[in-house]
């Protein structure tokens, strides 16, 4: 599905324009279709990167980028939407003016109330009054995130990516957003990239790909990825992590 050959991206180092390094490092990896993989890693390891080189977000400054066997290099954010990849962001956008209709609206290509109350109902959102809400400042961080889902899903895209989709929720969603991002994987055949540090979405994922210093330090299964989880943590193995809600998380 998409496929990455020798991918890097080396940026000017924050304090001198004169050093640069690495933020992902020659990485060679193929993400199977329909398979949900959970990216983590320390922060700052290159993991968002990667997913923004994916999307289009970021520009890289050498390799390739295959999706179904076509180099995508060269396409824009738009086309490489059109072409079947969503992603959502860490936080989500608000717009002043605009209501949760209007952006939905525009993610599904259309304005038939049945097909919209499908795609809500998806999410988890059982009121067709939510859809007329502004997606604004009063909004809470639980009601934005099931925005920013219903509109990435809105399009069935065939890849989905998700960075750090738990920020800004309370502990008890993370479990029914955790379902959420199977069911779709399960009912709709698409292939999930979701960026965390949570253990919910890393058990869920078919596959761990944790990133380490601008490379893939392990691929494969959620025990084998433990050892490594455990040894890059800030905070201990189980304990809660400085200003996390969420006690199952790694730094």
């Amino acid at each position: 599905m998409i496929e990455i050959k020798d991918l890097r991206f080396i940026a000017p180092e924050s304090d001198a324009e004169d050093r640069r390094r690495a933020i992902v490092d020659g990485i060679d990896f193929r993400f199977e279709a329909g398979k949900f993989y959970g990216i983590t890693g320390p922060n700052g390891s290159g993991k968002t990167t990667l997913a923004k080189l994916i999307m289009g977000i970021v520009e890289p400054t050498s390799g390739t980028i295959l999706m179904e066997g076509r180099d995508i290099g060269n396409l824009s954010v738009a086309e490489r939407a059109r072409a079947g990849i969503s992603y959502s962001f860490q936080n989500a956008a608000r717009f002043k003016g605009i209501t949760f209709r209007d952006l939905l609206s525009i993610a599904a290509g259309t304005e038939d109330e049945d097909k919209l109350a499908a795609i809500i109902a998806r999410v988890g959102i059982c009121s067709m009054d939510f859809l007329d809400k502004p997606v604004d400042a009063k909004l809470s961080g639980g009601e934005i995130k099931k925005i920013e889902l219903a509109t990435t899903i809105a399009r069935n895209p065939k890849v989905a990516i998700y960075d750090e989709p738990d920020t800004g929720i309370d502990l008890w969603t993370i479990g029914p957003m955790v379902d959420l991002l199977k069911r779709e994987q399960r009912e709709y055949g698409v292939t999930t990239l979701v960026v965390s540090h949570n253990r919910a979405f890393l058990e869920a994922a078919d596959a761990i790909v944790l990133i380490r210093d601008g490379g893939i330090a392990y691929s494969g299964g959620f025990e084998g990825a433990l050892p490594i989880l455990t040894d890059l943590s800030v905070c201990g193995y189980g304990d809660i992590c400085e200003g996390e809600s969420d006690v199952r998380c790694y730094r």
